[in-house]
């Protein structure tokens, strides 16, 4: 039985704490959380003590952390969960710098502990589906993949301060599954950004549109679109062609019925929030955490894929400022 701290109990830290709680390998000893009423109330409803986050990280009876904090320290708490023995899940990004994230992976390196980073789209069961059948050969060497990632709306423009815009806090999910479709890593990176949905995030210096193509060594290419509004619902799609054939991985809907009249075909819309969209994979994320801190088998995603993922969004970053393509 693995025991487990939860540092933070917003939103996500909410949907981790819960589910290491009913996690059958796993118990939820503890719940950290600078603000009082959410740490107590993510106590009261899993069993979970609350336990300040200095506690928590050197507690003898607490083997793993799922750092669910603000970006701002999650590196700090990765190192100090390293020297005490701990392993770690950290939710992306490890940092906004690629340096410090390197810093960060050195110091956990030389601990020798698990570090797992929170690209929990890995884990959905039907992007899970399409890479085992590309694994089996279905449609032979992949030549292009195609990602689409579009939210129902924007966050508010004071977001974007703490972001570190949206190819650094969006995009990044997607940049992480381009390298696990294409199962080789970019070397080009074109990127271009607008702000065509939210003025306030142009005017804070962000877009809320964009699109970049990836290029790997061998020619390998993909495409990846980003918008902050979908007035349809939460947009999350793949396809990927090979020399033999396509495959692709549809939006969810809410429900599967269909209402067929003479007016046409009426289905549900899809699913509209991403803590819905990403429910099963954020469950079977958690049995992949604990399956590799029990077993003994190095995580996966891990501290490398993070720090790839970002080198990737910060070459977004500057393709889409200057105009021209990135080398990586």
């Amino acid at each position: 039985m693995v025991g487990l701290a939860v540092l933070g109990a917003g939103r996500i830290g909410k949907i981790h704490g819960r589910n290491a709680a009913l996690h059958p390998k796993a118990k939820l000893v503890s719940v950290s959380d600078p603000h009082g009423p959410s740490a107590d109330a993510l106590a009261a409803e899993t069993g979970a003590a609350v336990r300040s986050l200095e506690e928590a990280v050197t507690a003898p009876d607490i083997d793993a952390v799922l750092i669910c904090t603000p970006t701002t320290t999650h590196a700090d708490l990765i190192e100090r969960a390293a020297r005490a023995g701990k392993a770690a899940f950290c939710e992306k990004p490890v940092d906004l710098s690629s340096e410090r994230i390197r810093t960060c992976l050195a110091v956990v390196e030389q601990a020798g502990t698990p570090l797992m980073i929170g690209f929990n789209r890995r884990f959905d069961p039907n992007f899970g589906a399409l890479k085992r059948r590309i694994a089996e050969g279905a449609i032979g060497a992949v030549e292009l993949v195609s990602i689409i990632s579009r939210d129902p709306s924007p966050p508010p423009a004071s977001y974007i301060a703490t972001s570190g815009g949206l190819f650094r806090d969006m995009m990044i999910h997607d940049l992480d599954l381009a390298r696990f479709l294409l199962e080789e890593d970019p070397v080009e990176v074109h990127a271009v950004g607008s702000s065509l949905v939210d003025p306030e995030i142009g005017r804070a210096g962000d877009v809320d549109t964009a699109a970049v193509l990836l290029k790997t060594a061998s020619g390998k290419i993909c495409q990846i679109t980003n918008s902050r509004r979908a007035t349809y619902g939460y947009d999350q799609r793949i396809e990927v062609h090979g020399q033999k054939g396509m495959i692709r991985a549809h939006n969810v809907p809410r429900t599967t019925v269909e209402l067929a009249t003479s007016a046409g075909l009426l289905a549900d819309p899809v699913q509209d929030f991403f803590l819905e969209r990403y429910a099963d994979a954020y469950r079977a994320e958690m049995t992949a955490f604990v399956d590799a801190v029990t077993g003994g088998a190095a995580p996966s995603p891990s501290g490398q894929d993070g720090l790839k993922a970002q080198i990737l969004a910060d070459a977004a970053t500057e393709s889409a400022r200057t105009g021209q393509a990135v080398r990586v």
